[in-house]
Order: structure tokens, then C-alpha cells, then sequence
């Protein structure tokens, strides 16, 4: 199976590996972006601007681990954490291409909404996932999301905005 864990200065060769082999297969599900991305110095770079976003509670990112080996196959992310009254964030994923299908995500996903409700007392945790990417929705409705609607135009991919589904996991134990 895998492990969840925060991601640390030690894992930016591991995230730079995992885009650099998975590139053309992400591409189809996310923003552009830049080529320095795609470098040693640009993944160290962005762990450390999550970790800085993580001392400040707005966002906190998990690799995703296979156990057996300790490999990092994937990302999980809890960000745009909003306090007050809304007690929410937003969750976004990714796996190695040649691991779907196993139920790492969905186990990923679990852990870390647990994480979410559980260590920051969150209330809600929302996704967006463009309509076709019926394996993203599955990953979502198995860890206990709920279809809530479409948000229209929603997210710039690849150069186009992009309709996506949204769905939603509700803390029934908040306090």
C-alpha cells in the first residue's frame, strides 16, 4: 500500500522525477507551467514556498509514498485553507501514471482528509475535476465526496477554461 507524509526539502528530487517522467500525462489536467518547474533548484523552490504556506495554516502538501519500497509516486494537497466562518480548503492530487488504478489516490485521499478534520478542525474539503476525468471523480466519491454541481469555466488548463465538477466532504464530528 502507501504512506502519506509532508513533504520536505529531501523530496525534491523524488517530485522532480515524478514530473518529469509523468509531464505529457499531467499536462492533460493542469495548469502550464513554467520550464524551471521542471528543475532540481524549481522543485526545492516549491517545497519551500509550501512549507513557508504551511507555518502560515493556508497549505499543506503530502507525497505520497509506496511502503513496500518508499518510492514517491504522487502528491496530495490541502490549500487555500479559509478560517471564519467557512472552516474549508480545496484538495488536489496526483499519481504516477503506471500506479492508477490500484487505489493508492483513493487511499491518499482518505488519509488526508483525515488529516484535514482531524489535526486542523476543518469543516469542509471541496474539489473541482474536469467532467470527462471520471477516474478523478471515482478517486473522490470512494474516499466519501459528494457531487454538488458544476462550476463553469472554472479553472484555466492547458490555455482553455475548463467547466469542472465539484464535490465535497463534510466533517460530521466538527466542534
Amino acid at each position: 500500500m502507501i504512506f502519506i507524509k509532508l513533504l520536505a526539502e529531501e523530496d525534491a528530487q523524488g517530485m522532480l522525477d515524478l514530473h518529469v517522467k509523468n509531464r505529457a500525462f499531467f499536462q492533460k489536467f493542469i495548469p502550464v507551467r513554467p520550464e524551471e518547474f521542471y528543475t532540481l533548484e524549481g522543485q526545492l523552490a516549491s517545497i519551500k514556498r509550501e512549507q513557508a504556506q504551511m507555518a502560515e495554516g493556508q497549505r499543506f502538501s503530502f507525497g505520497i509514498f509506496l511502503q513496500e519500497t518508499g518510492e514517491l509516486i504522487g502528491n496530495v494537497t490541502l490549500a487555500e485553507i479559509l478560517r471564519g466562518a467557512l472552516q474549508a480548503c480545496f484538495i488536489g492530487y496526483y499519481l504516477d501514471q503506471h500506479q492508477n488504478g490500484k487505489g493508492y489516490t483513493s487511499e491518499a485521499v482518505r488519509q488526508t482528509v483525515e488529516y484535514g478534520f482531524q489535526e486542523l478542525n476543518l469543516h469542509r474539503i471541496e474539489a473541482g475535476v474536469m467532467p470527462h476525468n471520471l477516474g478523478s471523480i471515482r478517486v473522490l466519491e470512494k474516499a466519501g465526496f459528494v457531487k454538488e454541481g458544476i462550476a463553469r469555466q472554472n479553472v484555466l488548463i492547458n490555455g482553455k477554461w475548463e467547466d469542472h465538477q465539484v464535490l465535497a466532504i463534510i466533517n460530521e464530528n466538527y466542534k
